[in-house]
């Protein structure tokens, strides 16, 4: 895949299954203050006296924190061990709830937010490069499945938990609840993670801040990138509209939305924990199908959105699937970026922020300007073009591995 292979990531003999289960914690911890926002925004609002729209911008800004982040940090921490890196990372997440809980104003809990994107940015990027680390590259598959179960999970209780907690607590105790969880996050790291000094071939090949877009030069990395970001766009031109449309087309009442939504959430940690199986019988493979099925699922949205039924069935099928298919994703990182694993996670995560953004921007103005069944409709298309260019990504890969044989 690489000209020449110089050094890969270290690769280690036993698996560090205590450790993986720890990054699983943090992970859990992350999305869950990333999104706690989502259910608390109207007190949010009341305290500091501004809109709910001002308030929910600390969900953009931590979006926008995250792909800056994931774009460089690769280059600006290239000398720090990344065991000392993760740490300072789960400590800025403590900080970052205990800021927010604790703020005086709108622009002291901004700030808070603009933390935990550091954070988001700062640990997907490394995620692929540290399960290298950690397990033997043929388990790398599995213990990305478990950090995402965590993500899963979190999204499955983040929002009710938060309503929960606000509604017990305030949304200040809130965010103090997510405190202590990062401390013993802290400490499970501290204990489990072995020493882990930056790669130095990685370093070599990231001198200059604005090395990482000169990934995209490599077809196959530029066809992977393109086939991620029109997965996420197509995935959230539908996802982000669904509450409007379960209560404007299938007619249900906010409790039934919330247990729709919850079995979407449990279907799709089911899925991350299936998925890995399924990527080793073939991980284009698996790619390209995700797409479809999800494609599928859709326009099936459009036909029998008026079917109570029907609609909890394809919504749990598309979150079954949906949510499995990052699982595969980054798999496919430590694959094509061998000796980069940390510049190529950056490079993911910054086209997933960018593709989520994007992706709910078309569908939301689609939804208002001609209603749902565009944004449907563009959904499945988006997510068509993802499946047809990971058939080009695929064979791009295949040529490259031939070429690099016969030199």
């Amino acid at each position: 895949m690489d000209n020449a292979i110089l050094q890969k990531e270290p690769q280690p003999q036993n698996a560090n299954w205590s450790a993986v289960f720890a990054m699983t914690l943090c992970v859990f911890v992350l999305i869950a203050s990333e999104f706690m926002p989502v259910s608390l925004l109207t007190p949010l609002a009341r305290d500091f006296q501004v809109t709910e729209g001002m308030a929910g911008q600390g969900i953009t800004i931590s979006g926008f924190f995250a792909v800056i982040t994931s774009l460089f940090i690769s280059v600006l921490t290239k000398g720090i061990n990344r065991k000392t890196l993760l740490l300072g990372l789960t400590a800025i997440m403590g900080l970052s709830g205990a800021l927010i809980a604790l703020a005086s104003n709108y622009y002291v809990y901004m700030v808070g937010r603009a933390l935990i994107g550091v954070v988001v940015g700062g640990f997907w990027s490394m995620s692929a490069a540290i399960a290298m680390r950690l397990v033997p590259i043929n388990q790398v598959p599995r213990a990305l499945a478990i950090f995402n179960s965590g993500n899963a999970l979190a999204m499955v209780i983040a929002a009710p938990l938060g309503a929960f907690l606000g509604a017990v607590v305030g949304w200040r105790g809130a965010f103090f609840c997510l405190v202590p969880i990062a401390v013993l996050a802290i400490i499970w790291l501290w204990v489990s993670l072995p020493s882990m000094p930056p790669n130095l071939l990685s370093n070599r090949n990231n001198q200059h801040i604005f090395t990482i877009f000169t990934l995209f030069k490599r077809r196959v990395i530029a066809l992977g990138m393109l086939a991620v970001g029109f997965f996420f766009m197509g995935q959230f031109t539908l996802f982000t509209y669904v509450r409007p449309f379960l209560e404007t087309v299938t007619k249900i009442d906010i409790s039934m939305v919330t247990l729709i939504l919850l079995i979407m959430g449990i279907a799709g940690f089911i899925g991350t924990l299936l998925v890995g199986n399924v990527l080793k019988r073939g991980l284009y493979r698996t790619l390209a199908a995700i797409p479809l099925l999800m494609t599928i699922a859709a326009l099936s949205l459009i036909a029998f959105g008026h079917s109570l039924v029907a609609v909890m069935i394809l919504l749990g099928i598309w979150g079954l699937i949906s949510t499995a298919a990052p699982v595969g994703w980054w798999s496919w990182v430590p694959r094509i970026f061998p000796n980069n694993a940390e510049a190529g996670g950056g490079l993911m995560v910054a086209v997933i922020q960018l593709s989520i953004a994007l992706g709910s921007t078309v569908g939301g103005l689609l939804f208002d300007i001609s209603g749902y069944q565009s944004a449907f409709v563009f959904s499945a298309l988006f997510l068509v073009i993802a499946a047809i260019l990971v058939k080009f990504t695929a064979k791009t890969e295949g040529e490259v591995h031939v070429e690099n044989i016969t030199e």
